[in-house]
């Protein structure tokens, strides 16, 4: 099987969508969590492996190269706040496991796994009392145990996602780096940050900046997902495709809208389809895509049928 780089490199991959919205279309209740611990997602892995497995499959079903572990929060420091700090490295190996045994699955070509290494939880750049007093290196080793676990599970790349610090992601690109000399195994890594409309991180960091300071880190690809849709994105995506890293893009289905307490995302699949697909088309650096936050199979779907039509690699 070629490898995640050398696939990126022929043909343009197609990662998955949102995990949360669709395990909450299960409706799961406090019985259905480890210790009944409501809302502890990435622990259904335990509890129900056949609901993660379920929604692997559906993305895998609707076309995608690409499904992330569900392991968004399941860094140290974040598994800690449900009793699983110390299980940190199994935690993460078998939710790769199980991801992969989804893949295997399918033989009709490569599908590849993606070790899914959501924030920590705290803001180390920012002068917060309780966000930004976590020491550097408890965060750094949060991350290193979570990469840790995902290599051991037979990740075919690591993916730090949503990240709104950037100093967060240069410790956990760090992380990953010393995972892998713990592992003895490489794999490529994938630095994604999250953008407000403006282009900026959470705090105030542009996309230039961002760029600057992990692109010389070793990493392999570098990204944009979640907190906007894809028009906001499409200033920030032109700057990106003429830098020298090939670009992950993962957008929600559109801005946030709140309607009763709830989170809404009005971009249906066409539109995002096309949105993505048009971005491709532009701009050869963009070799994966995605959905994040409000995106289902239907979206992915949909990604699919476009990508099949405009990618010319």
């Amino acid at each position: 099987m070629e490898s995640f780089l050398e696939a990126a490199a022929k043909r343009v991959l197609l990662f998955d969508g949102a995990m949360g919205t669709e395990i909450q279309r299960l409706d799961p209740g406090p019985e259905d969590f480890p210790d009944r611990k409501d809302g502890f997602n990435d622990g259904l892995n335990v509890s129900r492996p056949d609901w993660i497995k379920k929604i692997h499959r559906s993305y895998l079903e609707a076309g995608a190269d690409c499904i992330e572990t569900n392991t968004f929060g399941s860094n140290k420091l974040k598994l800690e706040e449900y009793g699983y700090g110390d299980k940190t490295v199994e935690f993460n190996r078998n939710a790769a496991l199980l991801a992969r045994e989804v893949c295997q699955e399918f033989k009709d070509r490569a599908r590849y796994v993606i070790g899914s290494m959501g924030p920590s939880g705290y803001l180390p750049s920012s002068n917060d009392p309780d966000l930004g007093q976590k020491p550097l290196d408890e965060i750094s080793n949060a991350f290193m145990l979570q990469a840790e676990g995902l290599i051991l599970g037979g990740v075919d790349a690591l993916l730090i996602e949503t990240s709104q610090d950037i100093l967060e992601v240069k410790l956990a690109v760090e992380a990953c780096h010393l995972a892998m000399e713990r592992a003895g195994k490489s794999v490529p890594i994938i630095a994604n940050v999250t953008l407000d409309r403006y282009g900026k991180m959470l705090l105030g960091t542009t996309v230039h900046a961002a760029y600057t300071a992990v692109s010389d880190m070793k990493i392999d690809a570098f990204g944009l997902n979640c907190s906007t849709g894809p028009n906001e994105m499409a200033q920030s995506v032109r700057w990106l495709s003429e830098q020298g890293l090939p670009i992950l893009v993962m957008p929600n289905a559109g801005m946030p809208h709140n309607e009763g307490g709830k989170a809404v995302y009005r971009m249906g699949p066409k539109d995002v389809a096309m949105a993505l697909g048009d971005f491709v088309a532009k701009y050869q650096n963009i070799r994966m895509v995605g959905g994040c936050c409000g995106t289902n199979p239907q979206h992915i779907a949909e990604l699919r049928k476009t990508l099949d039509g405009t990618s010319t690699s």
